[in-house]
């Protein structure tokens, strides 16, 4: 009896949708394109990971932002060694911050970034630091290697440039601060990096810092692959 109501609600709730009786917000909608201005939801990385093999649908979400609020370059599908090939890959070089040095990451990598920092990075940063982030400071994006540098096991999402390491910020007002001297910070320091490794996960499907492990003490390193695991 239960399955059958549950099945004439699913039936009456797509005569209703195709009939536009019910209309949902689009970043609900698992089927709608992804805008980086769109509120973040719980649909979001599914969206975010749809687009690991759309090419021109992830480069169409990144032009959602007004011209010029983003600098990157996409590249054609290439191999840096043989082992590592790399696909639907982007250079960025700047997006509304700076970056120490400009990276390599797939597609929705990048994506994900800049959603982060309009969605969470820049709002933490002003209501906790009195100033937004002008500069961002990472040690790269990738490195054909398993994880943790082992010559056995599985390959790191750096193998694939899916994955940033974040080491620290500089901001508008001219501080600047780092993981590794911060973290341990009982001030605004460490509750904004606090804010900023939380509010990563809810784009990047894993975000590992100072709390997760020693190999992370001086660094944020925020990937693509799983579901917020945050730490």
């Amino acid at each position: 009896m239960r399955s059958t109501l549950f099945i004439l609600v699913l039936i009456a709730l797509g005569v209703a949708l195709q009939k536009g009786l019910i209309e949902i917000p689009r970043h609900w909608a698992p089927w709608a394109p992804l805008h980086i201005d769109d509120p973040i939801t719980p649909v979001t990385q599914l969206k975010l990971s749809r687009l690991t093999d759309d090419r021109n649908g992830c480069l169409a979400a990144l032009d959602t932002l007004p011209e010029g609020e983003l600098r990157y370059t996409p590249l054609a599908d290439y191999a840096p060694t043989a082992n590592c090939p790399l696909a639907n890959i982007v250079r960025m070089q700047s997006s509304g911050v700076a970056f120490n040095q400009s990276f390599v990451a797939s597609c929705p990598m990048a994506l994900a970034w800049v959603m982060y920092e309009r969605h969470a990075l820049q709002p933490a940063a002003e209501e906790i630091m009195g100033s937004r982030v002008s500069q961002v400071n990472h040690v790269g994006s990738f490195a054909c290697r398993n994880v943790y540098g082992r010559e056995t096991g599985r390959r790191s999402e750096h193998a694939t440039a899916e994955a940033l390491d974040v080491v620290g910020f500089q901001f508008e007002n001219g501080q600047r601060i780092t993981l590794i001297n911060g973290w341990d910070d009982e001030g605004e320091v460490g509750e904004f990096l606090r804010a900023a490794r939380d509010g990563a996960c809810h784009t990047f499907g894993n975000v590992l810092g100072p709390d997760y492990n020693a190999a992370h003490a001086d660094h944020f390193h925020m990937g693509m692959r799983g579901f917020r695991l945050c730490r």
